[in-house]
Formats: C-alpha cells, sequence, structure tokens
C-alpha cells in the first residue's frame, strides 16, 4: 500500500508520496513513488505513483520511452490534459500487455496515479488518473487529491486545506495527515518525498525528503501531539 496526495492552491501545488512497498508483512523495501519531469522555463510534469510497483514503474518507463522516440510525448503536448492523456494511454497499454498474464495468477492490473504541474502559456492543473485510464480534476471545490490509503490523513486535510491557504501552511498539514497515516497504518512509511511548486515558476525549487528520525519532521510531530492534547483538555465539560 502506499499513500500519495496532491494539493492545489491559489499559490501553488504541493505533492508527498511515502516510499513504502511491501509484498507480506514480512518483506518490506523502499522505493521513491515520486517522479519529476522538468524543463526550466517551459514545464513542470510531477507523477505520484500507486499500486503494484511492477505495474506503475511500467508506465512510468514507457513515458520516458515515448518521449525519448519522438511523435507526441510529454516534452511535445501543449496541457496538462494532454499529459493526462498520454499517462492514460501508457496505463493501457501496458494492461493490454501484461493483463492477462497477472489474471492468470489471480492478480489484476493495479496502478494509479497522481498527476499535476504546470506548461507555459497555461495555469497549473491537478489530476487523479485512476487504474482504469479514466481521470477526474482539482477545482477550487476539491483543494487535494488521494491516492492509496487515504482515509487517515483525510480529516487533517479536509479541516486545514482550502484553495486560499499558504503554502507553508499546507504543507505542514500534509505532513500531519502523513503522521497520522504512519501511526495508524504500517504500510504506509517513511522515507516521505515532498515537493512544493510555486504558481508560475516552471521549475522545481522547494524538494525534499524526510527519512526516519529527520529533526524537523520530529518536532512538527511533537509540536501536534502536545498541541491535540491542550485542546481536548480545554474542551468543556460534559453534562450528565
Amino acid at each position: 500500500m502506499t499513500y500519495c496526495v496532491g494539493v492545489k492552491l491559489d499559490d501553488g501545488l504541493i505533492f508527498a508520496s511515502d516510499s513504502r512497498t511491501h509484498a507480506g508483512v514480512d518483506n518490506y523495501a523502499s522505493f521513491c513513488k515520486m517522479t519529476v519531469f522538468e524543463q526550466p522555463g517551459d514545464r513542470v510534469l510531477v507523477l505520484l505513483s500507486s499500486g503494484d510497483l511492477a505495474a506503475t514503474q511500467a508506465v512510468i518507463g514507457v513515458l520516458r520511452q515515448r518521449a525519448a522516440a519522438g511523435a507526441s510525448h510529454i516534452w511535445s503536448v501543449t496541457s496538462m490534459f494532454d499529459v493526462a492523456n498520454l499517462v492514460a494511454d501508457a496505463m493501457r497499454d501496458i494492461e493490454r500487455r501484461d493483463g492477462p498474464f497477472l489474471e492468470s495468477g489471480g492478480l489484476k492490473f493495479n496502478a494509479s496515479f497522481i498527476l499535476g504541474g504546470q506548461i507555459a502559456g497555461e495555469d497549473m492543473r491537478l489530476f487523479r488518473i485512476y487504474a482504469e485510464g479514466n481521470f477526474i480534476e482539482a477545482g477550487t471545490e476539491t483543494t487535494f487529491l488521494q491516492t492509496g490509503e487515504a482515509k487517515y490523513g483525510k480529516p487533517i486535510l479536509d479541516l486545514a486545506v482550502t484553495h486560499g491557504a499558504s503554502l507553508e501552511d499546507a504543507t505542514k498539514c500534509v505532513l500531519v495527515s502523513y503522521d497520522s497515516t504512519m501511526l495508524s497504518n504500517l504500510s504506509v512509511g517513511m522515507p516521505i518525498d515532498l515537493l512544493c511548486y510555486a504558481r508560475n515558476a516552471l521549475q522545481v525549487s522547494m524538494k525534499r525528503r524526510f527519512d526516519a528520525g529527520d529533526a524537523y519532521f520530529e518536532v512538527l510531530k511533537s509540536h501536534w501531539i502536545a498541541g491535540t492534547r491542550r485542546v481536548f483538555h480545554e474542551l468543556p465539560a460534559l453534562v450528565w
């Protein structure tokens, strides 16, 4: 399992992904699930992947291969909608190739993505692409999109992330949502990859990985826990 989240704000975009993969309770490993395609001044594209690691890596490999081969590819299209369709096409091609073999082993093709970024001449956009290749787009009323083990972190994002929130505040909220998720579900774990993109920057300047024991993450977690306990004790007493 995994947990990935993309946030669209007035000021920019936030992307975060954990890196835990597992094939059973005694076989854990770490793989980066954030892929960045960047041409400074022209476009920044970020893909967060969830699902079967072999499937998601195959899709990303196809995107890179087609970009190198020419024709219509991630460096040539002129809108994020076109990029989302390129990702969907790659997913369907991999499913057509691998699906019958997976089914013979009792498995199904399982890959989904969060795609976001900006291409010069267009505003920032954020998409959630499902395993079937169809997708939805975030808007002003849908500030964030999640994939994977989303339920533990969603209430915190619902409370604090609005389209008018600052990149700094929303980023802290995203990290707290990871802490809550990891506390409740062992299939999500560090390192956490985080990227913030400022509107119209057309380059990546804020990207960081949080390993286990990271000093900032530990301080953030301790402040959140202490603040939550303080508010709990300050709640009005129940009258029976």
